[in-house]
């Protein structure tokens, strides 16, 4: 994890998202939102980059729009 003010306010912005999914999941049974929201908290974590960290974002909830529009 670096210490830059850029990532750091990134992953605060993409982990506070992932929380925000994470318990509306757990609230709600909701299984990918917990998951999704789960993936969200961690991965910024492992990132350094503010440009990959904040493109991962869309690409997390198209899959997440993915999922539900399957009905799971």
């Amino acid at each position: 994890m670096s210490f830059d003010p850029n990532a750091l306010l990134a992953s605060l912005v993409v982990s506070g998202v992932g929380w925000v999914l994470f318990s509306y999941g757990r609230k709600q049974h909701r299984m990918p939102q917990t998951a999704i929201g789960l993936v969200m908290l961690v991965y910024p974590y492992f990132i350094s980059s503010v440009g990959w960290m904040l493109g991962l974002v869309p690409v997390f909830l198209v899959l997440l729009w993915l999922l539900t529009r399957l009905g799971l």
